[in-house]
């Protein structure tokens, strides 16, 4: 999944890492033949790609980000009370991850974009990643929140 740069850091071998709109990082080192970054090297080339698209493999593996904390979740929803907007394609904003926590039963979770269509349960929590459409269906009787996490404050 294509995301933007926000900003840059080095790692603690002075590498340059871009970070990424959806709180994961990536390195962005110029390391020819096999990686081509001149714009890397220097403040005023990676400056020049804010912005720039970066493909995060950690999104598509629906990796939270482990910095990020809980801020808010959902009330307890039951297959009888789950909002019509969960169970048709929705998205959270840039940088809101969610994590459904079902507490009984069991919730479909799909991501037609990626093609995934998985079962939710107690033991297996489903991630939400920022801004790529998703729906729920419970499958006979669950009850479940949501846990919404975001960056923590300062960054």
């Amino acid at each position: 999944m294509k995301r933007p740069i926000t900003g840059y850091t080095q790692d603690e071998e002075g590498h340059w890492v871009a970070l990424l709109s959806c709180g994961h990082s990536q390195h962005v080192r110029h390391d020819p033949p096999m990686v081509s970054r001149p714009w890397a090297v220097d403040e005023k080339g990676r400056q020049a790609h804010l912005g720039s698209l970066l493909d995060c493999v950690r999104c598509e593996r629906f990796e939270l980000p482990a910095h990020f904390q809980s801020y808010r979740r959902t009330p307890v929803f039951t297959q009888d009370t789950v909002p019509a907007g969960l169970r048709k394609d929705h998205t959270t904003r840039a940088g809101t991850w969610g994590k459904i926590h079902v507490l009984e039963g069991q919730l479909r979770y799909r991501v037609d974009e990626w093609k995934v269509d998985t079962v939710v349960t107690q033991a297996a929590p489903g991630i939400v990643v920022p801004e790529v459409l998703h729906n729920v269906e419970p499958l006979g009787e669950a009850r479940f929140f949501v846990e919404f996490y975001g960056a923590p404050e300062g960054g």
